[in-house]
């Protein structure tokens, strides 16, 4: 078995209006889906991908309104990069940054900034078979737009912990030092480790609570009983209705997920309209009217 690279990454934001304004409107992705914290019900969890919410591009936030910002440190997520096509494209996002006022810093075949919260997000020019997965947007053309993940880097101390869960349990094949790749038959990415800075990490606005990595389907079930035996202690399989999720910390700390590669964001709403209303699962429908007064009123971002 091979997972399919990173299915998606999820953060956390203090922030909702403002989240949807950088990610949708500067960054060009499409808010694919609007809709709750499964385990906390009273907040956003707000997805953004490509035009179709593919597995592969999908950035999603929970909500917690002024939130205090947090850090990342040892055990956490700090990077995510996305990938794009060329150093054209590299010049036309420092310049789009750049006039919105956002600080960037231009490396070989790459451009680093963070988000208004805090976020270290990287955009870097990768040669790739994969799929380029493109979110249409009316000032971003699909040459120059982001088309999926490329890798998340991590904060250990001890990469070398790690290192039996990621490549026998997890078929991860180590590349350079301290880097994984992750690939299946569609698609893949990386997972790397950075040394930790001093300070420990606190979880807040701008910071990673996991990353998600993409099964088929038919294999998730395998997938929980393979990590179980490793001793890693999964959850047992949750139905997101979206996708079914498993959940567990690989040994630095970092919490990994492996979600199922569809039923998707189209099982319930039209592909053409995704992302406009407030979605809620059938078990979670019932407090539709307890839930929505509580949640932060949203702009579309294609309205």
């Amino acid at each position: 078995m091979k997972l399919e690279g990173i299915h998606h990454v999820t953060c956390i934001t203090g922030d909702a209006p403002g989240n949807v304004d950088f990610y949708a409107r500067l960054l060009g992705l499409r808010l694919v889906k609007k809709t709750v914290n499964q385990d906390d019900p009273t907040v956003y969890h707000l997805f953004y991908a490509d035009e179709n919410g593919s597995s592969g591009a999908d950035i999603t936030f929970f909500e917690y309104p002024h939130a205090r910002r947090g850090r990342a440190g040892a055990g956490m997520v700090h990077r995510v990069v996305w990938r794009v096509a060329s150093e054209p494209a590299l010049d036309f996002w420092e310049r789009r940054l750049g006039e919105a006022g956002v600080t960037t810093g231009r490396a070989d075949k790459s451009l680093g900034f963070t988000d208004p919260e805090g976020l270290d997000l990287e955009l870097a020019v990768v040669e790739t078979t994969d799929e380029p997965l493109v979110a249409s947007h009316p000032d971003i053309s699909a040459e120059l737009a982001l088309q999926g993940f490329d890798s998340v880097r991590a904060y250990t101390a001890d990469p070398g912990r790690s290192r039996p869960l990621l490549e026998q349990t997890l078929a991860f094949e180590p590349q350079a030092t301290d880097c994984y790749k992750v690939r299946g038959e569609r698609r893949g990415s990386f997972y790397c480790y950075d040394e930790p800075p001093a300070e420990p990490g606190v979880g807040g606005a701008g910071t990673v609570h996991h990353v998600a990595w993409a099964s088929p389907p038919d294999d998730h079930e395998a997938w929980q009983q393979r990590v179980a035996r490793a001793g890693a202690r999964p959850t047992p399989i949750i139905d997101r209705f979206y996708f079914k999720s498993i959940y567990f910390r690989e040994p630095s700390g970092v919490l990994f997920e492996i979600a199922t590669i569809g039923p998707g964001f189209a099982t319930d709403e039209p592909r053409e309209h995704l992302g406009e209303r407030l979605s809620l699962p059938p078990d979670f429908e019932h407090l539709r009217a307890q839930v929505e007064p509580l949640l932060t009123p949203l702009p579309n971002p294609r309205g």
